[in-house]
């Protein structure tokens, strides 16, 4: 692949094989010259034609020529494929471009370009190519979408060489494939202010990390787009390495989302499942937080958390938006979980927290749970003790199906813990629950510092 290339479409093709194999590239066309030319041959022979067996050798050779000729082709191409954008929401679409160069010194004859793509993306994009020059470069493009959230490989690109004659076609691939990664869909939520929420950053949240002087200011390595007037050229001398003075840090409010992927607690499949709802809502929720400010981490009931460094949220700055998008890329893959608990999520939280005990706790806990059974209900409800602010989204599998609910004691008891607790209609608009959240009236709270 050519140096400084945007993503890699394999570059040079791959030689498909010996002699034999490019035998085997005979077309239709080809085999029935030299059927045709051995037919001749035979009746020549037997009928005493000379010029009967001309026409046969003739028949015969020509597609033995054309095989040796392709074989003996060392076309140096090479190919980019540049995928913009690489990550898109269900039912959005990508734009993929192929750059096709003939780096050698003789042209190619006629060229034939499939690119392979999953069939939930569409049809196989093909494209005929004509006669291109040394140097020569060519260009072309398609689209691809899908409903279903996920991560797809795009490749490797096929190049077809055929002769003038048509009567052999050779294919040969490139071996490199980009991924385009189909995130759930999202929604922008109202501005809307939760229970036990203090905003991102807070009046006062702002603390000062050089007060005294040179000597108490805290460097840090610099970063690219960091103002050089900040650097602090003594500690520069001292690490041997370009420091910025980190003067004062925001002190931001922690939020986790938390996601229920239990096999057992949902019914149904496919774009309009209570799954997948629940999925899209919560790629919302992480966005929206980030937004505001919060410092955010994916939670699910296996006890994982995204992204997974240091206390498991996010920084600010350029880390908030690659812990976003490792969050939608987690969001884009995650199935369902065979657990049958919400142990692993407790204790995560309860290590973690959504905000320290001793404070009084000063984070945001959002989960979205399916089907609860009374043990994890009161799982659930000890969740609450570690957060200021506690909302849960609950889905329950019976509403979905069209039966009677069978939620609502779960929700009162959630309730009263300190949750504000809201049942998930099937195909709700998840912004309107969004804003009944805000300005949900609070349940009765309890103690945040046991647990």
């Amino acid at each position: 692949m050519p140096a400084g290339a945007p993503h890699g479409a394999g570059g040079q093709v791959r030689d498909p094989g010996g002699l034999r194999a490019s035998l085997a590239g005979l077309t239709t066309r080809g085999r029935s010259f030299l059927a045709a030319g051995a037919a001749a041959a035979v009746c020549a022979y037997v009928l005493g034609q000379g010029q009967l067996l001309r026409v046969g050798l003739l028949l015969v050779v020509l597609p033995l020529i054309c095989v040796l000729a392709l074989h003996r082709t060392r076309h140096r191409v090479t190919a980019t494929r540049r995928l913009t954008p690489p990550r898109v929401p269900a039912g959005g679409e990508a734009r993929v471009q192929l750059r096709l160069e003939n780096v050698s010194r003789v042209p190619t004859g006629l060229l034939m370009l499939q690119d392979r793509v999953p069939y939930v993306l569409g049809p196989r994009p093909r494209f005929v190519l004509d006669r291109v020059e040394s140097g020569g470069r060519r260009e072309v493009s398609y689209r691809v979408r899908s409903d279903l959230r996920g991560r797809y490989p795009l490749g490797p690109l096929q190049l077809r060489l055929t002769d003038p004659f048509g009567l052999v076609e050779l294919t040969r691939s490139f071996t490199a494939y980009d991924t385009l990664t189909v995130v759930p869909r999202t929604q922008p939520l109202p501005a809307v202010r939760m229970t036990g929420e203090a905003g991102g950053y807070g009046d006062g949240s702002r603390r000062s990390l050089a007060l005294a002087g040179d000597d108490d200011v805290i460097p840090r390595t610099y970063r690219r787009g960091d103002d050089l007037r900040r650097v602090h050229w003594r500690s520069t001398a001292r690490y041997g390495e370009l420091m910025v003075r980190r003067e004062e840090q925001p002190q931001r409010t922690k939020a986790t989302v938390l996601l229920d992927t239990r096999d057992l607690a949902y019914e149904g499949a496919g774009p309009d499942s209570a799954f997948e709802w629940a999925v899209s809502a919560a790629a919302s929720t992480l966005l929206h937080v980030l937004e505001q400010g919060f410092s955010v981490r994916l939670l699910t009931d296996t006890g994982d958390s995204v992204p997974g460094e240091g206390g498991g949220f996010s920084s600010g700055g350029t880390e908030s938006a690659e812990a976003a998008g490792l969050m939608m890329d987690t969001l884009a893959v995650v199935g369902h979980s065979d657990g049958s608990g919400l142990g692993r999520a407790y204790d995560a939280v309860r290590s973690g927290g959504a905000g320290p005990a001793s404070s009084g706790g000063d984070g945001l806990l959002i989960a979205f749970f399916g089907d609860l059974d009374e043990e994890q209900t009161e799982m659930a409800a000890r969740m609450r003790q570690r957060s200021a602010g506690a909302v849960a989204f609950v889905l329950d599998s019976a509403t979905w199906t069209g039966a009677p609910s069978r939620a609502e004691e779960r929700l009162r008891r959630l309730r009263d813990a300190g949750w504000t607790a809201l049942a998930v209609p099937p195909g709700a608009a998840f912004a309107e629950l969004w804003r009944q959240a805000g300005n949900a009236p609070l349940g009765p709270e309890t103690s945040g510092g046991r647990g």
